[in-house]
């Protein structure tokens, strides 16, 4: 969870903002979204899921995870879902999880942030990585290459009761509209690579 502020303490330009009740929201977001990828070159596409389904406005990284993962083609890896939620205390053990996995990996991290009243329901995509855990005042790792975040409610003052009393409302439809822009923005990608496993030695003799 990110709070006001940290999208911006990279120094980069600033990153393309949509608000997710904009027509055809999905489709504007995917478009850049697309175009960002293209620009890191052919490598394997790595979502982080950032969040936890204890809190409702945290939990839109976990319900974007869950989104994606139900896909059945995807080309793509999806880490943080609501079964399995990716957030401070297991963050530092899934990088590692995804380093010895994946080679050279694309990460694109999402998470769930506070904002101005004026930018609740505005999604934001950026080059570079976001710096979460600041909602337990935790330091953390910088996680992705790129980032893409959802403003669900307002920042500034008792920001974690603020998460808690996140509509559901505006979680979910927010959810919706970015699951949906990686969908389609990931749809020319090339399926990510399997991984070879040698069979067992009772296979070995099944086959025999």
């Amino acid at each position: 969870m990110m709070f006001r502020g940290q999208l911006f303490q990279n120094h980069r330009p600033s990153p393309y903002r949509i608000h997710s009740k904009e027509t055809n929201a999905a489709i504007e977001l995917s478009t850049h979204l697309k175009t960002a990828l293209a620009a890191k070159k052919n490598r394997d596409l790595v979502i982080v899921c950032i969040g936890s389904d204890r809190s409702t406005g945290d939990s839109l990284g976990p319900l974007i995870g869950t989104k994606l993962a139900d896909q059945p083609i995807r080309r793509f890896h999806v880490y943080g879902t609501l079964e399995h939620p990716v957030h401070a205390v297991n963050l530092e053990e899934t990088l590692e999880l995804i380093a010895n996995t994946h080679t050279n990996p694309l990460i694109l991290a999402i998470d769930a942030c506070l904002g101005r009243s004026t930018s609740v329901g505005y999604v934001c995509l950026a080059d570079g990585p976001l710096k979460p855990g600041s909602a337990v005042k935790k330091q953390l790792p910088p996680v992705g290459d790129l980032h893409m975040t959802g403003i669900v409610n307002v920042g500034g003052f008792m920001e974690m009761m603020v998460l808690q009393n996140t509509r559901l409302a505006v979680v979910m439809d927010m959810a919706e509209v970015m699951a949906m822009s990686i969908i389609r923005a990931t749809r020319g990608l090339a399926s990510p690579p399997k991984k070879f496993t040698w069979p067992s030695l009772s296979q070995t003799k099944s086959q025999t």
